[in-house]
């Protein structure tokens, strides 16, 4: 990693604040571990200011990028499914033998991914490029840190094969400044529900139309014996990873609850932005939250637990204190949340529970986007052989795009002629048979009993087109990715304020110790309130005055 000097306005306060934001669940990957072990290259320190360091896209010089990079070292989080133990060793040979250059990963642990970038850029080490969530995105875009790829992508030669030219489009700012890639859109999270539960219960999906309807299935969760162990109350409603999110869209993990309520700082239809925490649809939220809490209907653990402690407690082997209702990603998910509850041998039959009437849509968050870092020089030289080395071959519709969309051949897919079973020996054995030259998934190479899905893009949400003819979607993954589409509108745009990049860790905070103070502790709401106010009522007031300037 190059080292480089702090902008004077990273120095002062965005990195340190972002260093003490809480845990980030913004992605949906099957695995979380962290990779730490990746080497570091040191380059002449150099300064960056907010001025110089967005550069001049269109002066940079179009050279062969092996003529100016030896290597490209990359930060990533769990949206790279290819982890240390799931074949990432191949899937870098096979990218550094398409790319032709060293590639050196740094997978950090997914649900401290916020935190971890914060103190990496704090101690001064900086990748080539990185992925960030659209929330960190925005708090970094106006700082000078990230290189501006305008000219770089309007010149793509991926551009021909785009299919959703709209996603990066909207990210360019008001000066067509254009400083992440988005590779895929959005996406978000949809509510599952466990199909035997609801028939232990006595309740059809179908019926669950409204939040009474929706609070009356989770109070049967619980107060019944939907995990038929013949102990009543022995199991919640539903689990989640966080009452609320520290990243955009902050209400997606429990949407039946929060219902119109959007307890962030947005924009609305009038132009004006306000603070959502602070509206009466919050106050109302927080109250359902409370009453479920004290009802059982909320897994306890929900205040604490990371996306990775949710998922596996929901379909862990042992039903006893999960749940029957969890909110997750849709899509691919749908296949890999069932996926696992056939290898815990849990019976694996969910239903997507259509929007309750008070929700209306799920919300689809704003792309991640991979950003380059810009070393300062006045020199663009390096920024674009980066983008031509690792964007523009990323979106090459062949080769590059295949191996970040289903991972190494031979290890995740295969063109072979073969054969394979999973879960042998049991209900849910199945074999898999293929003919020479037809493209195919294989077993995940930390679990042979689960194929592979895909890698970091997923098929069915990307900006561009292969052109190989791969397709390897299952029905379920397809349904889901249909379901999400019919039933969702788009989140509200973060916002770009200087003090909210600075203070967002310390929002964050005041809103989770009110939604402990009451929810968890069953405090009073408007005292809770008030001291949310005390706290971070003139630093809100002045990301306002920013922002409505």
């Amino acid at each position: 990693m190059k080292k480089k000097a702090l902008s004077l306005l990273l120095a002062s306060a965005m990195v340190v604040s972002l260093a003490a934001c809480g845990s980030s669940d913004d992605s949906a990957s099957s695995s979380t571990p962290a990779d730490t072990s990746a080497s570091s290259s040191t380059s002449t320190d150099t300064q960056a200011s907010s001025t110089e360091a967005s550069g001049d896209t269109a002066s940079a010089e179009k050279a062969d990028y092996h003529d100016v990079l030896t290597s490209l070292n990359m930060v990533v989080n769990g949206t790279l499914t290819a982890t240390v133990d799931n074949g990432q060793a191949d899937f870098e040979k096979q990218w550094e033998d398409a790319v032709g250059i060293d590639l050196q990963i740094q997978q950090l642990d997914h649900s401290g991914y916020v935190d971890a970038v914060g103190r990496l850029f704090a101690g001064g080490d900086y990748p080539d490029v990185i992925v960030m969530s659209a929330d960190m995105f925005k708090q970094y875009a106006p700082t000078g840190l990230l290189w501006d790829m305008a000219s770089a992508y309007d010149n793509a030669e991926f551009q021909s094969r785009m299919t959703l030219p709209g996603i990066n489009e909207a990210l360019k700012d008001s000066e067509g400044h254009l400083y992440g890639f988005a590779p895929t859109y959005g996406n978000g999270c949809v509510t599952y529900v466990k199909k035997a539960w609801l028939d232990a219960v006595g309740i059809n999906a179908d019926d669950v139309k409204t939040y009474d309807d929706y609070y009356n299935m989770l109070k049967a969760f619980h107060d019944g014996d939907p995990d038929g162990n013949g102990v009543n109350g022995d199991t919640y409603g539903v689990v989640a990873a966080g009452f609320i999110g520290n990243e955009a869209p902050y209400i997606n993990y429990l949407p039946e609850f929060w219902q119109d309520a959007y307890p962030s700082i947005y924009q609305k239809d009038s132009g004006e932005w306000v603070d959502g925490f602070q509206e009466d649809a919050t106050k109302q939220a927080i109250l359902r939250l409370q009453q479920a809490y004290a009802d059982g209907c909320i897994d306890p653990e929900t205040l604490t637990a990371s996306t990775k402690i949710a998922r596996e407690k929901w379909f862990s082997n042992d039903q006893t204190g999960s749940s029957g209702v969890f909110t997750y990603w849709a899509g691919s998910w749908y296949q890999t949340l069932t996926d696992n509850l056939i290898k815990n041998e849990v019976d694996p039959e969910l239903v997507q529970l259509a929007p309750i009437a008070e929700v209306g849509a799920y919300l689809n968050r704003e792309a991640p986007v991979w950003c380059i870092i810009d070393d300062g020089d006045g020199d663009n030289t390096r920024e674009q052989a980066i983008f031509d080395a690792f964007i523009e071959t990323m979106m090459d519709g062949g080769t590059v795009q295949t191996l970040w969309t289903y991972g190494a051949e031979g290890v995740h897919w295969s063109t072979a002629a073969e054969s394979f079973t999973t879960n042998a020996g049991t209900d849910n054995e199945k074999t898999y048979e293929y003919a020479e030259g037809e493209f195919h998934l294989l077993p995940s190479p930390n679990d042979p009993n689960s194929i592979w899905k895909k890698n970091h893009i997923d098929p069915a949400l990307s900006v561009c087109e292969l052109t190989n003819g791969y397709v390897a979607q299952t029905d379920l993954a397809a349904e889901g990715n249909k379901f999400f589409t019919e039933n969702c509108v788009d989140a509200p745009v973060s916002p770009v304020s200087e003090t909210f990049t600075n203070e967002s860790g310390t929002i964050y905070d005041a809103k989770l110790a009110v939604i402990t103070a009451v929810v968890v502790e069953g405090g009073d709401i408007d005292a809770a309130m008030q001291t949310y106010v005390d706290t971070v009522g003139s630093i809100i007031d002045q990301c306002l005055s920013e922002l409505n300037q």
